[in-house]
């Protein structure tokens, strides 16, 4: 990235995006107080998002919809044509932020062909969740205590039966988890209301269908580019974005990921032996090689379904090599509709000859806020080590309304010798002697709580 690019980037947010952020939030409070109590300021809300969407195919229903949701009809059916002119919204916004990233940078994206989507009728399972999430929407997240959230167990057993519905379980989980980890919600400080609004509408959007999630399977070789790790109290995911070299194909940018369960004991480099069964991914990146994959399963989002059987490591690559060489002409997979969301974006780029001030990335008179309190403890990068280098490859992001840059590789001048670091680095363990030193001395937890699990088990 030049800072020509990045000065287009910053270029202010494009026309309408801060206008339809502020109705989604217009949204979310009705969701807060519930639709059983409208007030005036909710009935403008829901008025507004009707009037928004009014030139559009959803139109027509959101219009109808709000007006039985004012006359104290709250169905399935109203509350989730709500949710799809909020997902709509949202996927607006996503849109105008791709097409601003695109025209900066040059990036081209492949197009969208929709998969088949499977009929919900067979599922009753579906028809459960709706009602659940029907009853939550109208006493609002302040109604919400420890009986609706019990009920949601049978919803949620009945899910999990089937393994084609297992997106909306783990999905519905997750949320009924949080509020029953916050009941009574009436009595919280302080309430998540995007995310918890952004869980709910997702839910009412799946419970309508379910994603045939169709992929084809490619062969060639993947330059890894960087790893973003997610790392929760319960779970750890490392996303692996690279570029993929099909055999017979033009470049393409892809991900893949691998996820463990955890618990939140477990932290630091010790994550990556949560993620053992993965030893060619994981051997890739902490030795900088590339992968030789054989009929990987990649889906037409650009996620590849990563089975480690079917890949090889090969030779070295070098990050940096590969995002100067092939990242400006890889094609760019274009994001499923229901995937339309600005929290979804993520985009490698690679950023030269810049200074790095408090949390602040500097190129040519243009500032990027650089994600500082996301560097994974997992890994070497540090904000220091940032602060003392001229080359990143990163993740470009939206959130909170900025463009920010979340770091997965740095290559910067240490004791005037050149180093190269990623977030990777430590995924075969790690090789900071202090590091080395520290685990040695606390122990193997991993170990230590699987020969625990082990014992238990054997009762």
């Amino acid at each position: 990235m030049l800072g020509v690019q990045l000065g287009e980037l910053l270029d202010g947010p494009p026309p309408g995006v801060a206008e339809a952020l502020g109705l989604v939030a217009e949204l979310d409070e009705v969701l807060v107080h519930g639709f059983a109590r409208l007030g005036a300021e909710d009935g403008q809300a829901l008025a507004a998002l009707a009037g928004a969407l009014g030139a559009s195919p959803l139109g027509g229903p959101v219009a109808e919809a709000v007006a039985k949701v004012g006359a104290g009809s709250i169905g399935e059916e109203q509350l989730s044509v709500l949710a799809g002119g909020r997902a709509a919204l949202l996927g607006a916004v996503h849109d105008a932020l791709v097409a601003r990233f695109d025209a900066a940078l040059g990036r081209t994206r492949a197009p969208w062909d929709q998969p088949p989507v499977a009929a919900a009728a067979n599922y009753p399972a579906l028809a459960a969740a709706r009602g659940w999430l029907q009853e939550v929407a109208i006493v609002g997240w302040r109604g919400v205590g420890h009986d609706l959230v019990s009920s949601a167990d049978r919803v949620l057993e009945a899910l999990w039966a089937e393994p084609a519905l297992r997106r909306s379980a783990v999905l519905l989980d997750g949320l009924v988890a949080e509020l029953r980890a916050t009941c009574p919600v009436g009595a919280a400080d302080r309430l998540p209301v995007r995310r918890w609004a952004d869980l709910w509408t997702r839910a009412v959007l799946l419970s309508h269908g379910v994603d045939a999630g169709s992929a084809e399977p490619v062969s060639g070789r993947l330059l890894i580019l960087g790893v973003d790790v997610l790392e929760h109290s319960t779970a750890v995911q490392a996303q692996v974005h690279g570029v993929l070299e099909p055999d017979g194909g033009a470049p393409r940018l892809v991900r893949t990921a691998v996820t463990a369960a955890k618990t939140d004991t477990i932290t630091g480099p010790a994550v990556w032996r949560l993620l053992a069964g993965h030893p060619v991914l994981l051997t890739a990146l902490a030795e900088h090689r590339s992968l030789r994959i054989q009929d990987l399963p990649l889906t037409a989002a650009g996620d590849l379904l990563w089975q480690d059987e079917r890949a090889v490591a090969d030779e070295r690559a070098d990050p940096f090599a590969t995002a100067r060489i092939l990242l400006p002409g890889a094609q760019a997979p274009l994001v499923p509709p229901l995937d339309r969301h600005p929290v979804r974006l993520a985009e490698p780029v690679l950023i030269e000859g810049y200074k790095v001030t408090g949390e602040q990335l500097e190129l040519d008179g243009h500032a990027l806020a650089v994600e500082l309190d996301h560097l994974p403890s997992c890994g070497p990068l540090t904000p220091a080590l940032l602060r003392a280098s001229s080359a990143c490859v990163g993740l470009v992001r939206w959130d909170a309304g900025r463009w920010t840059l979340r770091p997965l590789a740095v290559s910067a001048k240490v004791k005037g010798k050149v180093v190269l670091e990623h977030s990777g680095a430590w995924a075969l363990g790690p090789t900071d002697p202090k590091v080395v030193r520290a685990e040695a001395k606390n122990g193997d937890g991993v170990a230590v709580l699987r020969e625990r699990a082990g014992r238990l088990l054997r009762r």
